[in-house]
């Protein structure tokens, strides 16, 4: 079966990852979480006091950064590692929520992590989701998906998650630091978040996760077939 890449943008907390995690292992893709890789520049920029106004400082510190994946069978999903480290939990901490949009703006910053995104995809065979994927770093993908919901429903689900990991974060915090993330995302200079004329727009305020995956691997599998014919015919 032909392989294509699957690029899903949209705002922080409408099921992006989760989705994409879903769809992956419904296709037998690989899933690529962009937004990891930029939250563990962050914490690696927090931990190392790296000013995010110093060029030098990041442009050194971009060199000595290395982020991967690796699956891990008990999980049953793909872990961040930084460096070498296992950091998947440490990059979900609200401290890092409330720093990685100002990380992730920076052009440098952007530029290392876009190279990395794209080696990964070059094989197809794989979903990626972020703010900039289908109009960055996979411009061409075959099936490109722009997820949006509305901000209280976001926030109930993001604090949802907090609690799943015991940490309690009132409903207003979590509001307040979704919107600012989503000011920063959509103004910024370097690959801000916005909708890629060729994506499909997909609303889940009062989309279950289940609807959301199916209604993408539908997506995905009418694409999928038509680039066999495409490719039959020529």
């Amino acid at each position: 079966m032909n392989k294509i890449v699957i690029a899903i943008d949209g705002y922080s907390a409408c099921g992006k990852s989760t989705t994409a995690k879903e769809v992956a292992k419904a296709l037998g893709y690989t899933y690529i979480d962009s937004g990891a890789m930029y939250r563990a520049v962050t914490l690696y920029f927090h931990e190392n006091h790296i000013s995010l106004t110093n060029d030098k400082e990041i442009a050194k510190a971009i060199e000595n950064i290395e982020v991967t994946f690796r699956y891990d069978e008990e999980a049953g999903k793909n872990l961040a590692y930084l460096n070498g480290l296992n950091v998947e939990n440490e990059i979900r901490e609200m401290y890092v929520s409330e720093n990685v949009s100002q990380v992730s703006r920076i052009k440098a910053v952007r530029e290392a992590l876009v190279l990395q995104q794209q080696k990964l995809g070059k094989k197809k065979g794989v979903v990626m989701d972020g703010r900039d994927i289908g109009t960055v770093v996979f411009p061409n993908a075959e099936l490109k998906i722009f997820m949006l919901a509305d901000l209280y429903v976001r926030a109930t689900r993001r604090q949802n998650e907090l609690l799943g990991k015991d940490q309690m974060v009132d409903l207003e915090q979590v509001k307040k630091n979704l919107a600012t993330r989503d000011s920063i995302d959509t103004t910024r200079e370097v690959g801000p978040l916005k909708q890629a004329d060729d994506a499909v727009v997909l609303d889940t305020t009062f989309m279950t996760l289940e609807e959301q995956v199916d209604e993408v691997v539908n997506l995905a599998l009418s694409k999928i077939v038509k680039e066999k014919e495409t490719g039959m015919g020529s």
